[in-house]
């Protein structure tokens, strides 16, 4: 049963407006004058409650390569997902976004800082892909989530506190959110090819055994050849050759010679 993936085109329109509305509050950001960074998650703060939700689309105002390098990941990645699985495509998206922000305000708590930015969801879907990828065996969601991982080379530090002002907890809870659904929607998504003798074999049908059969055919025409021969020598006259020996006129004891 083939798969039932989702159109290209609207896989990377949701992409789209994803990254758009990103851009559309980096740019609100330098219009008015309010600090778009408290709309992110606080830990444990009811200030920081807002941030669930609107963490993501919220970025670093001065360093325009934060939003620079989380735009770029997630197109290729929520296309992906909404192209490969696009029955669950919409809850894998809710239950990271949701999920991050939740986590993030309820574990962490000796970080007295806002959380923002879409890294943890880039986190959630690499690893959702990946490991999906592995569990259902399909190499191109994990060829998709590697590529990735190789040009943006430093994600997997990100996962550890290693800079001071980077949310490596929200990139952590990331992490684990994508491997844990991947494990929930284990049974659901794309499958990978199968040839017919595997068809076949999941259908519980013998393969035919060329081997032997065109071993069974070379021994019946052994045997054919066998009788052919067997008959053509019973149909063949038998011929007698008989030899007469006629001594030499003149020659033997008549002619006087002792012996």
């Amino acid at each position: 049963m083939n798969h039932p993936f989702g159109n290209w085109k609207e896989s990377f329109l949701f992409a789209f407006l994803i990254i758009l509305v990103m851009w559309l509050v980096q740019w609100a950001q330098f219009l008015f004058d309010y600090p778009f960074y408290q709309l992110g998650v606080k830990p444990r703060s009811v200030d920081g409650i807002a941030g669930i939700v609107l963490m993501p689309f919220i970025h670093a105002k001065s360093d325009f390569g934060h939003i620079i390098n989380n735009s770029v990941p997630t197109f290729f990645m929520v296309s992906a997902i909404f192209y490969y699985y696009r029955q669950i495509a919409f809850k894998i998206l809710l239950i990271s976004w949701f999920s991050i922000g939740v986590l993030l305000w309820l574990l962490v708590i000796d970080r007295n800082a806002f959380h923002i930015g879409m890294s943890g969801m880039v986190y959630a879907m690499a690893s959702f892909l990946f490991t999906s990828g592995t569990l259902r065996k399909y190499l191109p969601l994990q060829a998709i989530s590697l590529f990735l991982v190789f040009v943006y080379g430093s994600m997997i530090w990100g996962i550890f506190p290693t800079k001071e002002h980077i949310s490596w907890e929200g990139h952590l809870i990331g992490f684990m959110v994508g491997i844990i659904l991947a494990y929930v929607y284990r049974n659901q998504g794309p499958v990978p090819y199968k040839y017919q003798y595997e068809i076949e074999r999941d259908l519980g049908i013998e393969p035919p055994d060329f081997e032997g059969e065109w071993n069974r055919r070379l021994e019946e025409l052994e045997a054919m050849k066998k009788a052919q021969a067997e008959q053509e020598m019973e149909l063949k006259p038998k011929t007698q050759i008989v030899f007469h020996y006629v001594p030499k006129k003149g020659s033997g004891p008549q002619d006087g010679n002792d012996t």
